[in-house]
């Protein structure tokens, strides 16, 4: 296995239990290195008064010019703010391969959002999840189309909870850096 190391920066105020659950999460289920690499505040532009959201890729560029890949294979953003890419009423995170920068969001993947009681072990995975899709993305993979991988895409909280965050064997052949 290759040595993969994450940089992980906050992109606004992140809470720590997130950031725990990351390193944790990632390290114990794929063995890679995750650091944290501090906070940068969310660029001003990147908000959209008519949508009420954060531009995602803006903030994707932003992330790019303020974080140094110098120990770190990639940058993982992760912000609590509401994402959208256009074209699309929302993401969960989304990724640039070309710059080894992705970024996720909390916001929707909190239980909370949809009405629900607050249960840390679902938003966990959810959390998780989301990451492991987008780093996906970083190594080059594409959607997926079967529903159990992290890589297929997530239209709803609910494909997010049912694929959780492993890659199917598909997947995971074409990614040099697992077994």
């Amino acid at each position: 296995m290759n040595k993969v190391s994450i940089c992980v920066v906050r992109v606004g105020n992140v809470e720590d239990f997130v950031i725990s659950v990351l390193q944790s999460g990632i390290k114990l289920n794929f063995g890679w290195e995750v650091k944290l690499s501090g906070e940068i505040e969310i660029p001003h532009q990147s908000y959209n008064h008519l949508r009420k959201q954060f531009h995602s890729t803006t903030i994707l560029h932003h992330i790019k010019n303020q974080v140094k890949l110098k120990d770190c294979s990639i940058v993982l953003g992760v912000t609590s703010v509401d994402l959208y890419v256009s074209g699309l009423n929302f993401v969960f995170g989304e990724a640039r391969p070309v710059d080894g920068v992705c970024i996720i969001s909390t916001y929707r993947l909190r239980p909370r959002f949809y009405g629900d009681e607050m249960d840390e072990k679902i938003f966990e995975k959810r959390i998780l999840t989301e990451a492991v899709h987008e780093i996906g993305h970083l190594f080059n993979l594409r959607h997926c189309s079967n529903p159990n991988c992290v890589m297929f895409f997530s239209n709803s909280i609910f494909d997010t909870d049912k694929k959780g965050f492993l890659f199917c064997d598909n997947c995971k052949s074409k990614l040099k850096i697992l077994k």
